[in-house]
């Protein structure tokens, strides 16, 4: 087993069982210290060792999962399978980031980079994680999608993107497994507190040539937003309200297909529903 799962006591090989991606920070690191608190045994994955073993001393299972690695996607579910005997009761694909810049400036290199994590790699572990939920007749598989999932703000066309993908996949398979005992379910966070600004600079600094770009005098605005902390945004919720989405997603019985999390994913969804295309663009362009 790797050196990053933490042994636990030999009666919580009784406990519900849930693997968490992103734990470092913000929504999966909160998910992670809830689901403890509520008598599950988490499984708190990051991306980096250093995060890991952090995790470790608190307590945490922590394997080590990179979606951008396809080998620690494996090897971090094999250790928590060998953890609990084979056996996982719930998966939270949470780990993600954005690369925030204007979509006609955004290098394809980019994008592919993007999907890789915020696609790809939630849906190679849900596909490893289905065999083995179907062997135990039952599992939940929770994605953590976006107000971004459907409908698009300016600079932030990658990220959106990927979203987007997530919810058709996420909305495929849950159709997909009604025949099943595996239930799929979709969290719709707006803005929650987290790091996924900062995190996302390097990402802009790396791919966004904005300095010789049409819209330059716009990026000035965005670089400000990117590099200023201004404290949280209208709205705001800490991501202690995913936490409680997230707990009723795996205990209900008979669970909601998505939650919505913070006011502005409800103004948007019932906007989407209602306002005709222009008027919808019209509004986004006010946000």
């Amino acid at each position: 087993m790797s050196v990053c799962l933490w042994a636990g006591k030999q009666s919580g090989m009784t406990q519900k069982t849930i693997l968490i991606t992103g734990c470092s920070s913000g929504i999966g690191l909160d998910a992670a210290r809830g689901l403890k608190a509520a008598g599950w045994r988490v499984f708190a994955s990051c991306r980096q060792q250093v995060d890991c073993d952090r995790l470790v001393s608190e307590g945490f299972d922590a394997p080590r999962i990179d979606y951008a690695d396809p080998d620690s996607v494996v090897n971090g579910l094999a250790d928590v399978l060998e953890a609990t005997g084979g056996t996982l009761d719930a998966l939270f694909n949470n780990g993600a980031y954005a690369c925030p810049g204007a979509v006609e400036d955004l290098p394809i290199g980019a994008l592919r980079a993007i999907f890789e994590v915020n696609v790809f790699g939630y849906h190679e572990l849900t596909r490893l994680v289905i065999p083995v939920m179907r062997a135990q007749g039952h599992g939940r598989i929770i994605n953590n999608s976006s107000v971004l999932g459907f409908v698009g703000l300016r600079w932030r066309g990658a990220y959106v993107a990927t979203k987007f993908a997530l919810e058709g996949l996420t909305d495929v398979l849950r159709v997909e497994m009604a025949d099943t005992p595996i239930k799929v379910i979709l969290i719709e966070p707006g803005p929650v507190t987290s790091k996924i600004r900062q995190n996302a600079i390097p990402h802009f600094e790396k791919w966004f040539d904005w300095e010789n770009s049409a819209r330059k005098e716009q990026y000035i605005e965005l670089r400000e937003r990117l590099y200023t902390d201004s404290g949280p945004d209208t709205f705001e919720l800490p991501a202690s309200a995913v936490t409680k989405k997230l707990l009723h997603a795996v205990t209900s019985k008979r669970p909601k297909p998505r939650y919505y999390v913070t006011f502005p994913t409800y103004l948007m969804g019932f906007a989407r529903r209602i306002l005709p295309t222009r008027l919808l663009d019209a509004l986004i362009l006010r946000v």
